[in-house]
């Protein structure tokens, strides 16, 4: 198991700032434009309910083997992201809108130089990212750029309001920064410019309504679901801040992974899930005395974008929502039989589209959401919808299809906790290795107990090889 680096201190930051856009609220209240283009999903909305009480951001990083110039850097980043046409962000938070106006590029480009200690302080600056706050609403950049030198290669990082787009969305459009930046301006600039204001949910219900009556005839049984579940760790009133720490599965361990997922007729996200439940079970383990709450739940992130016919590389944004799992994980089971009773659960919701039933969930806390004082806001859901962790995972891999540079490294993503449970996991694999990026919320799970569950999840996950 490769060592789960620990954050070190803070290195010489070198911030390049542009100027700010020229774009703001006011002129929407002046009626220049009565209506913006584009209106946010159910989920996209919960988000910006979650960000008023801590920072609800992402952060994707690649390593590119190439040295680092940060003129020719930010030059690309600012010329792909204006013929992108994802610049001038105006978000109407009140009513549930937002638009790109396009305009020059105002990006920030943080550069850190480190040398040998590149690893370490990418992890520092990621926690750092995952806390720093973009601006609640009107005119802003919802990107933030930054750059580790590491002498013959450097990390690309970028940290983004995750309102605004999906990993996958993310993804893409890195792909063509890590291509821009290869190229030197050797090869025109493949062109790109996506779809930015996506369908919302609303023709989803429409589309799969029989599905979506018979998930509100089902949300009594999930309440009573919740209801026998273990209650994860929520102290109101202390400062939500994330942690980060990550580790790394070599390409033999992952295939073994994928091989073993096969042989056993589950999908790897259900592998997963079940080797994080075991990995959280001795945390968990007053549960063992509870009268009622003995299950242990996880949750997994579900993208939505084939039932909308729309690929990462053709329309910008998320089509995002999740699913839910729950199991005694009794002493003694092994990974083979959770990992299918985990897989049972997981093909049902699927078959009968009972991801709906998460969004129509959403439409419930919106509205009690106007009720709760932010202490109440800050535990709600883990009080009512408890999980101990999420996982998301993405494939690079199959993302990649346009990179005519040879590709990054190196691909590592922290994905915010908010409100909903104290530890998510991020699992992207690019080129065969697994990374993984554990986010916490620190108030909640201690640094040292979220390291003892990612070495117990990468000890389930390698023992297959």
């Amino acid at each position: 198991m490769q060592k789960i680096h620990r954050a070190m201190a803070a290195p010489d930051v070198t911030v390049q700032r542009a100027p700010r856009g020229t774009n703001t609220l006011q002129d929407l209240q002046s009626g220049r434009q009565d209506k913006l283009r584009g209106k946010l999903n159910l989920f996209q909305a919960m988000m910006l309910r979650w960000r008023e009480l801590h920072p609800y951001i992402a952060v994707h990083i690649v390593r590119l083997n190439q040295p680092l110039e940060p003129a020719q850097l930010k030059r690309r980043i600012e010329g792909r992201l204006e013929t992108a046409g994802l610049t001038g962000l105006v978000l109407d938070r009140r009513h549930g809108r937002f638009e790109f106006r396009g305009g020059a590029a105002a990006i920030e480009l943080t550069i850190l130089a480190v040398g040998s200690d590149a690893n370490h302080v990418t992890e520092r600056e990621i926690e750092r990212q995952l806390n720093l706050s973009f601006p609640p609403d009107g005119a802003f950049v919802p990107f933030r750029f930054f750059a580790v030198d590491a002498g013959a290669s450097f990390y690309l990082g970028l940290a983004y309001d995750h309102f605004i787009a999906g990993g996958d969305s993310i993804a893409v459009l890195l792909e063509k920064l890590c291509d821009d930046y290869a190229t030197d301006g050797t090869q025109a600039a493949a062109p790109w410019a996506p779809q930015r204001y996506p369908r919302t949910f609303s023709w989803l219900f429409l589309r799969h309504m029989r599905r979506t009556v018979a998930g509100f005839a089902r949300l009594p049984s999930l309440a009573l679901n919740c209801r026998r579940a273990f209650r994860a760790p929520c102290r109101a009133g202390q400062d939500p801040a994330n942690g980060f720490l990550s580790a790394r599965i070599g390409p033999p361990a992952f295939a073994a992974v994928v091989r073993t997922a096969k042989a056993w007729g589950v999908t790897v996200n259900d592998l997963f899930l079940a080797a994080l439940l075991l990995a959280l079970a001795p945390v968990a383990a007053k549960r063992a005395t509870s009268h009622h709450r003995k299950e242990l739940a996880v949750a997994s992130i579900v993208n939505l974008r084939r039932e909308f016919e729309a690929s990462a590389g053709e329309t910008f944004g998320q089509f995002l929502t999740s699913l839910r799992v729950s199991h005694l994980v009794p002493p003694g089971i092994g990974l083979p039989q959770l990992t299918r009773e985990i897989h049972m659960q997981t093909a049902r919701i699927k078959e009968h589209k009972l991801y709906l039933q998460t969004l129509l969930a959403l439409g419930w806390v919106a509205f009690a959401w106007r009720f709760l004082g932010p202490d109440r806001r800050q535990c709600f859901l883990a009080k009512h919808y408890p999980i101990w962790a999420g996982i998301t995972s993405l494939n690079i891999d199959s993302l990649w299809v346009d990179l005519r540079a040879g590709a990054p490294a190196e691909y590592l993503r922290a994905v915010p906790t908010g409100p909903l449970a104290p530890l998510v996991v991020a699992a992207t694999t690019l080129g065969g290795v697994l990374q993984l990026g554990f986010s916490f919320r620190a108030a909640d799970i201690s640094r040292e107990t979220v390291e003892r569950v990612a070495a117990e999840f990468i000890r389930h996950i390698e023992a297959l090889e």
